[in-house]
């Protein structure tokens, strides 16, 4: 590992200050970060539409995206205005070693669902016919259990290599040579880490919550709660590496 790089230990506690400093930068900019998370998930969204290769791209390139968040987010704390443009930002820097790490999440989640199709997970398909969604929630009664490892082995990865989009961004680092360093960084805040994962899924859930209930306004609580995500990249990064 690169010796001029230091990593902070912070306490757990400072999971909750992450978001927190998120929804401040939020409300320096809202319209600015709503459209650019808005043009990441239509962008995303709308990848997985094309046949075949869409779904490939739409996940090498979201490396790409968190970069740009980062950059954003170093731009605003800068005194700098932010446009719809920012959302590309990191298209312009190191994208070899960012979309790498998009194949790499690519292969480790296809790896991931393996081990659930060894550990007995359904498959939606039943020779030259595919079964109903109704017929697969039936097949998958008493493996739930499948479910919950392969989610909990989703959070573990993306936890991991959580930091090396900025890394790569900002350091120009090599796609190993930043996954190292996020995954160092990762268990020395492991803390810190879980707290804000909680702390972002007690939010998701509260704003979900009420929308299955049939409170669709709830749903304007996303518009705040996805930018919030995205600002965090930044965030965290900078706490761990830049202080």
């Amino acid at each position: 590992m690169d010796t001029n790089m230091t990593v902070a230990e912070l306490k757990a506690s400072r999971g909750v200050g992450w978001l927190g400093e998120a929804f401040r930068f939020f409300r320096g900019s809202p319209l600015a970060w709503i459209s650019m998370c808005s043009g990441w998930l239509v962008i995303t969204f709308g990848l997985f539409y094309l046949p075949q290769i869409g779904m490939v791209i739409a996940n090498f390139i979201q490396p790409v995206f968190f970069a740009s968040f980062a950059i954003a987010g170093y731009k605003q704390a800068a005194g700098e205005k932010l446009t719809m443009g920012d959302l590309f930002s990191a298209f312009k820097r190191n994208l070899r070693s960012l979309v790498t790490l998009g194949a790499v999440l690519l292969l480790a989640q296809i790896a991931i669902y393996f081990v659930m199709w060894l550990l007995g997970l359904p498959t939606a398909g039943s020779g030259d016919r595919v079964i109903t969604l109704a017929e697969y929630f039936e097949l998958l009664q008493g493996k739930e259990w499948i479910l919950l490892i392969g989610f909990a082995l989703t959070i573990v990865v993306k936890g991991a290599l959580w930091f090396a989009p900025p890394l790569i961004a900002f350091h120009g680092m090599e796609t190993m040579q930043a996954m190292r360093w996020s995954l160092y960084a990762a268990i020395s805040n492991l803390g810190a880490m879980l707290v804000y994962g909680a702390a972002l899924m007690g939010l998701l859930f509260l704003i979900w919550v009420p929308m299955l209930l049939g409170a669709y306004v709830a749903m304007l609580g996303f518009f705040v709660v996805i930018p919030m995500m995205a600002i965090s990249t930044y965030i965290g990064y900078r706490e761990v590496f830049e202080k």
